[in-house]
């Protein structure tokens, strides 16, 4: 499927078989955030205690502002 930047676009990836992950500062329970790839270099976030639930999707320039506001301090 070809990305074009829109985030309804996000919503259309089927991701039933994404590799998730989580961070290695994770204790090991399941109250951790997972995150996976999108392709254009969007990102999808779920909850590892409920990894049924509906992903929230991001597109590349939103993750990219989350990251740089928590990487300044700023969120």
């Amino acid at each position: 499927m070809s990305i074009t930047g829109r985030k309804d676009d996000l919503y259309d990836i089927d991701l039933s078989t994404a590799p998730w992950r989580k961070s290695s500062f994770s204790d090991g329970a399941n109250g951790c955030v997972e995150i996976t790839d999108l392709p254009g270099g969007g990102v999808a976030l779920r909850d590892s205690k409920n990894p049924d639930f509906p992903a929230l999707r991001y597109t590349a320039a939103e993750w990219d502002a989350f990251r740089k506001g928590v990487l300044s301090g700023e969120l």
